[in-house]
Parts: C-alpha cells; structure tokens; sequence
C-alpha cells in the first residue's frame, strides 16, 4: 500500500473509532482502539484537527469529531431532502412524455445521478443512480455549468476537454459561449454528444440564493427526442425547475422565519 494511501486509511481508522457511545477519546484510547502508536496518531490528529475533522478540548486533552463531519453531513442530507422534492415532479414529467427523467448534481468535474425514474417504453435510455459523467457532455451537466461561477466552469471545462478526447476541435472558448446561450434560454440540450443516438433537455434547479444547486433532466433515443421536438421538452422542463426553485426557496424562507420565532 503507497504511503499516502496508508496515511489516508489510518486517518480514516481514527475517525471511524469514534461512537455515539464514545464521542469523546483520549489519545491513548484512540491508539489502542486502532492499534497505531502514539507518535503516529498524534500526528494524524494534528492534521485532522487542522482540518477540522477532529477537535480537542484544551482543558482535558480529550478528542472528539470536529464541525467539518457536521457540514459534510449536511450536504448528504440536503441531496435526500431534495430528492424527497423533486420526485413528484419527476415521476410526472416521466408520466407526461413516457421518457427517463432523471436529477443529478455537479461532483467535482462531473455530474452524478442522484435520481433515475425509467422510462415506461420498451427502448429506453437511463444512467445508473450514483453515475457520474463528464459534466460538459451532458444536458444535466451544461445546465448547471451554465450558472456556476466563470473560475469553476473553466477547471471543470479543462478536464472535461482532456478527459473527453472524441470531441474534435472544442475549446474552452466555444464552450464558453455554448453555455451562455444555455444561461440565456434557461434549459440546456445534448445531442448525442457523450453516446451516439442519446439526446437530452436538462434545467436548472435554484436555491434560495439563485445558485444552480442541482438539474433534472428528460432522456431518450434520439429518435423520439428529435432535433425538433428538444426545445419544446426544452422550455417544459424549465418551466418545472421553476417550480421546484420556487418550493426549495420557500422552504429554506420557512424554515428562516420559524427559527427567528423560536429566537
């Protein structure tokens, strides 16, 4: 195993000691529980606590999980509280044009598939949930790219490029102005642009700060999703990720107003 890659597996070790029956250690209990010396845990705390994954009482030299596994949490949480939303409206666009809806978010320089509802016919197209696709070459992808800060995109962009070789002669530049068209318009579409006879119309879903936090998508075989039928799916699946935008900002506004009551 590569040096780096142990440290990360001990680092881990030591986080996972840590129990609802034990939420706060020493550092000897914490050698023993993962049978690593003294010196050796000492230091990979150190870089946890640095990190915020570990915290330590001055007072007591005890250790416990910092703040930064609370926030990473959160985001866990957030993703299943927005698939709870969005999945009506999913299963009824599914019901509505009998094509693969899906709803995914960015990761990194790619998107990943949180949601899938299958389409009902008998030639269909679906990403796996938990898929993650070069975030440019997907409907999903560009019409979060589109929203997303210009330092962001251009990263994503880079690797996307490298990653994707096939795709002859796009620039950064041209992508660029592609997902200004998309900003434009509000709803994002890929022509066979990953796979071959794939196409798809995708949209934005924002939260109460108009950041693009997430995107559904309707999916199909190119011929039934046409050149020509896209931007009529187009501006009907903006015109549901609007209304999933307008819920998730009236909750997070709920959810403001009910803790400035209880203040």
């Amino acid at each position: 195993m590569a040096q780096s890659v142990r440290a990360v597996d001990r680092a881990l070790d030591i986080l996972l000691c840590f129990t609802r029956e034990e939420p706060t250690r020493s550092l000897t209990q914490i050698a023993e529980s993962v049978n690593m010396s003294k010196t050796t845990v000492h230091r990979l705390l150190t870089t946890l606590e640095i990190k915020r994954f570990i915290s330590r009482d001055k007072d007591t030299g005890m250790y416990r999980l910092g703040l930064r596994i609370i926030e990473m949490a959160s985001l866990v949480l957030q993703n299943m509280e927005l698939r709870r939303w969005v999945l009506p409206y999913l299963k009824k666009l599914s019901e509505q044009y009998g094509e693969t809806v899906d709803l995914s978010v960015l990761d990194g320089s790619h998107v990943i598939y949180l949601e899938v509802i299958e389409s009902p016919q008998r030639v269909k197209l679906a990403a796996a949930m938990g898929q993650r696709l070069p975030a440019y070459f997907t409907a999903s992808g560009k019409a979060l790219l589109a929203f997303a800060p210009e330092d962001q995109v251009e990263k994503i962009l880079s690797e996307n490029i490298t990653e994707h070789n096939g795709e002859a002669g796009l620039t950064i530049t041209k992508a660029l102005e592609d997902l200004g068209i998309i900003s434009e318009r509000g709803y994002a579409i890929s022509e066979q642009e990953y796979e071959d006879h794939i196409n798809a119309v995708a949209a934005p879903i924002f939260d109460a700060d108009r950041s693009a936090v997430a995107s559904i998508a309707i999916v199909g075989p190119s011929f039934r999703l046409s050149n020509e039928r896209l931007p009529e799916l187009g501006e009907a699946i903006r015109k549901i990720a609007d209304e999933i935008s307008r819920e998730v900002s009236m909750t997070a506004l709920s959810a403001i107003v009910a803790k400035t009551r209880v203040r």
